[in-house]
């Protein structure tokens, strides 16, 4: 018999703005901008994250009830096997154009409100991205009482984004504390 949900640990929602945190670490080993270039955003991407960390830093705070990331995912199939072995569900967001400015930013904005409002099992949220749209998120997942984790590389997270958060975590410390060697840097 399960336990009542009141005695359960509290669960953790894990949101991803995949693209963001892939762009980085593009960026990170070609050159500041390449990712932005059309030759370097709409091809098909190698694989740079290394989800299992992530998402064993995630379980850490408890179990995952929601692990949800979002990108065009058109170009990131190099990823498949390590998206299914952690049971994310993929948001595919199509560009209305050659621009996908905000696109993840906003969906991502609006399912966490929408999940922390109807779960109250919810006590951590997890969003993986250095970008500083997400601070009114961040003021309404603390407001609501949960816990609320971020996590960016050192070269992209806005400064004010990650104190927004009650706790953020580097990506390169992860990957330090993980054994991973980081990406050759460019020249």
């Amino acid at each position: 018999m399960n336990p009542p949900l009141r005695d359960a640990k509290p669960s953790v929602a894990l949101y991803w703005d995949f693209e963001n945190l892939h762009a980085s670490l593009s960026e990170a080993r070609l050159g500041e901008g390449s990712y932005g270039k059309p030759d370097g955003r709409f091809r098909t991407q190698e694989p740079l994250i290394e989800v299992q960390a992530i998402v064993e830093l995630a379980a850490s705070f408890g179990p995952i009830a929601i692990n949800r990331a979002y990108c065009n995912w058109q170009f990131f199939g190099r990823y498949r096997d390590v998206l299914l072995q952690n049971a994310m569900e993929l948001i595919q967001l199509f560009p209305p154009g050659a621009s996908t400015k905000n696109g993840a930013d906003i969906r991502l904005c609006l399912d966490a409100a929408d999940d922390i409002a109807r779960h109250s099992h919810i006590g951590t949220v997890v969003i993986v991205s250095g970008d500083s749209d997400f601070m009114p998120l961040a003021q309404k997942i603390r407001a609501g009482g949960r816990t609320l984790v971020g996590i960016g590389t050192r070269a992209s997270t806005n400064r004010h984004w990650a104190r927004s958060c009650n706790t953020f975590r580097y990506y390169e410390d992860l990957m330090e504390a993980a054994g991973v060697a980081a990406p050759p840097a460019a020249d």
